[in-house]
């Protein structure tokens, strides 16, 4: 089976690429998140691969690392997710902001993308918070995203008081997983409040929120 492509673009799709290796294409399935990081046609491409066989067909979806791939992996074990649908979740999502909804069994995450329903996203949170830890970059946790925020408000926040600044920060993350600041800042607001001295964590302040915002 193949586990990697290394070529040259000949084509972006709106859900695909084409790689040439060695003049022959290779007709890739990825997400728009690895569709967005190649260079365009004719720009060096390396992605990794999943390869699935169904009777007479073979489908290479292609990955820009292996963080992505493996996510992949996981979602295609939940019931009613299949390669089409794991694509647009990742879509939607990066690898670390779906370990973040995991962890804090986020469902409106992963309801974001296409084909994604209320149930099935509650679903997927549901039977990966135990699978999680498979993946390569580790357990799901939102200290990964928190510390993945790198704006240049956040560079900024020395000056600010700590619980300014974490608020801020909180809240970066939550319109970067895709809520919208006006549904996000008054769950957050809710959260620090209730958190006290607790409300200079960002961590806590995100778990919380994510929280909220589930409900």
């Amino acid at each position: 089976m193949f586990a990697r492509l290394k070529g040259i673009v000949d084509e972006i799709g709106a859900d695909h690429a084409v790689i040439d290796v060695h003049g022959v294409g290779y007709l890739v399935q990825a997400s728009r998140r690895t569709l967005g990081a190649l260079g365009g046609t004719g720009a060096a491409a390396t992605l990794h691969v999943e390869t699935h066989v169904r009777e007479n067909d073979i489908h290479l979806y292609g990955f820009v690392d292996r963080a992505e791939r493996d996510w992949f992996r996981l979602l295609v074990t939940v019931q009613g997710v299949g390669a089409k649908v794991a694509l647009a979740v990742l879509s939607v999502l990066d690898p670390s902001a779906l370990a973040a909804a995991i962890a804090a069994q986020d469902a409106r995450a992963p309801a974001r993308a296409t084909g994604v329903g209320p149930k099935l996203a509650k679903r997927i949170v549901m039977e990966l918070k135990d699978k999680a830890a498979l993946v390569g970059i580790g357990a799901a946790d939102v200290a990964v995203l928190a510390k993945s925020i790198k704006t240049p408000e956040a560079a900024a926040a020395v000056s600010k008081p700590p619980e300014v600044a974490a608020f801020d920060d909180a809240l970066s993350a939550l319109v970067n997983l895709g809520y919208r600041e006006a549904e996000a800042e008054p769950a957050l607001r809710r959260v620090a409040e209730a958190a006290g001295e607790a409300a200079v964590d960002v961590q806590i302040l995100l778990r919380g929120a994510l929280k909220e915002l589930a409900r």
